[in-house]
């Protein structure tokens, strides 16, 4: 079999050609780039498991552009086209906002679980630029819109294949053209799904009944979704629809993170001497650091990892004192984290808009300022494709040794948010960032504690998750301090699109 132009571990290769012959008994042969129309056979589901560093979404990578050069239409989420009879289509899907991005940040036009499972439902005239940009109509006549604005509207597309960011780039808000979204009804075709340990049985099933074709990718060694006995999605799953892939050490580059991380996996290894080899990769590594503080600056944008629910609040009780927010407001700048939709059944259609802008359960925010309307927020949504958005906010901060949260501001329904400078390594699962402070007296807690998890120490899995979530610098956070910050909190630093989309739901209705 003819490989992509890249150099593939063993494994990785196996891996390549057993995803291949799949994908050729479902008419798409990568060979040859010979499609033949979606047949009505039985699903398939197969899976490409391994730790941090082996090579899971290069692999992921090298498929999907197999799969566009054999003709392969890829789905978005945000835009579909006219359905034809022998179109094959590949979505590549991701549990959070954050982990979407990741992939597009590497050149893999990801998107959401919920952006495939809901489609956006768009205004006539504006089907038409949407039709025109993806290639299949002729360059509209939209009155109001200019040549130039159609212009913006094509550069951007050609850059970044999002029609939502390329009708804002022509100077529209999404509710011009974006009148609401519906479930979808018809199935797709090939599913590729990263971060697949995050799935839980009930979006796994609702994948199935979407894609014949499902792929995940996972790490095993990641915690397992709440509320499942530790066990992931894959599995269930035999031997002959899983691969497990091996660390590359070509492309780890010697990083000491994920020589800590890989160390966990020695069954002798105890908390006392991991935390000894941190502090001795910290000596010969600027990329680990032992930090007698918690860093309150990068609680900002990052925040710090913890086990246990009262660490996570009284950290960011630390927080917002460092800052000086005030105990009735607060501050542009400040972190939060979205804690699902506080809606009645009859408001699902709003319900359903909210999800899929970006703000799902476990969306990382920040906070810029009030809205518009009593009880609404202006938000930046990390890993959206249009981050700014004004909704109907209920945000709570939770207070150390008090039952009821202090909630700043409230509309009577609509987003609901905890705070995020600290969070529990469960919902950083998904997520990463350029600097990661973990909270090493949890880890230690945990240890003591002595549970079990899938048949591993749960320090080590806590442990895992949490360092691998550092793109190029670990913290292990030592003590309870927290060092004063160097300056104020402030939102400079967040990037807009060239229009940013405008989502103001009614609260009444």
């Amino acid at each position: 079999m003819s490989l992509p132009e890249l150099t593939f571990s063993d494994d990785q290769a196996e891996a390549h050609d057993r995803v291949a012959d799949l994908l050729r008994a479902a008419g798409v042969d990568l060979d040859d780039a010979l499609l033949t129309p979606m047949s009505d056979g039985k699903s398939q589901v197969f899976a490409v498991t391994g730790k941090a560093g082996s090579g899971k979404t290069m692999l992921l990578a090298a498929l999907y552009k197999a799969l566009e050069e054999a003709g392969v239409d890829v789905v978005s989420g945000d835009w579909e086209g006219k359905r034809r009879r022998d179109r094959r289509t590949l979505a590549i899907l991701a549990p959070t906002n954050k982990a979407a991005s990741v992939l597009r940040t590497r050149g893999v036009p990801a998107t959401t679980i919920h952006r495939i499972l809901y489609t956006p439902v768009y205004d006539p005239e504006y089907e038409k630029i949407a039709e025109w940009l993806a290639g299949n109509g002729e360059k509209p006549e939209i009155e109001g819109l200019t040549d130039e604005a159609l212009e913006r509207a094509r550069v951007f597309y050609e850059a970044n294949k999002s029609i939502p960011g390329a009708l804002a780039a022509a100077g529209l808000r999404g509710s011009d053209f974006i009148t609401g979204w519906k479930r979808r009804d018809d199935p797709l075709d090939i599913g590729f799904v990263d971060e697949s340990s995050m799935l839980d049985e009930k979006q796994f099933d609702d994948l199935r009944e979407i894609f014949p074709t499902l792929i995940l990718f996972g790490d095993p060694a990641q915690l397992a979704p709440v509320g499942q006995s530790g066990k992931m999605v894959f599995d269930t799953l035999g031997d002959m629809r899983k691969i497990e892939l091996s660390r590359i050490h070509r492309q780890a580059d010697d990083n000491p993170i994920l020589d800590l991380a890989h160390a966990l996996a020695d069954p002798q290894l105890g908390f006392e001497q991991f935390e000894q080899m941190i502090v001795d990769a910290a000596r010969h590594d600027d990329r680990v650091v032992v930090a007698p503080r918690v860093n309150a600056d990068l609680m900002a944008r990052s925040p710090v990892l913890v086990w246990r629910n009262k660490t996570r609040v009284r950290l960011i009780r630390a927080f917002r004192g460092a800052f000086d927010a005030p105990d009735t407001a607060l501050l542009p700048g400040e972190p939060l984290i979205c804690d699902g939709i506080e809606l009645p059944l009859k408001h699902r259609k709003k319900r359903i808009d909210l999800e899929a802008r970006g703000l799902i359960k476990g969306a990382q925010c920040v906070y810029l300022g009030p809205g518009r309307k009593p009880g609404f927020s202006r938000l930046y949504v990390f890993g959206a494709e249009d981050p700014q958005v004004s909704a109907a906010s209920i945000i709570k901060i939770e207070l150390p040794d008090e039952e009821e949260p202090f909630i700043p501001f409230a509309a009577r329904m609509g987003a609901a948010f905890l705070h995020g400078a600290a969070v529990t390594i469960h919902k950083a699962q998904g997520s990463q960032w350029p600097e990661v402070q973990v909270f090493a007296p949890d880890i230690y807690a945990a240890s003591r504690a002595g549970r079990m998890e899938a048949g591993l120490p749960l320090w080590k899995r806590l442990t895992y998750v949490a360092i691998t979530r550092a793109e190029t610098r670990l913290h292990w956070c030592t003590r309870y301090a927290l060092a004063r910050p160097e300056g104020a909190l402030g939102t400079a630093d967040l990037s807009a699109p060239a229009a940013p989309l405008q989502l103001e739901t009614q609260e009444d209705g």
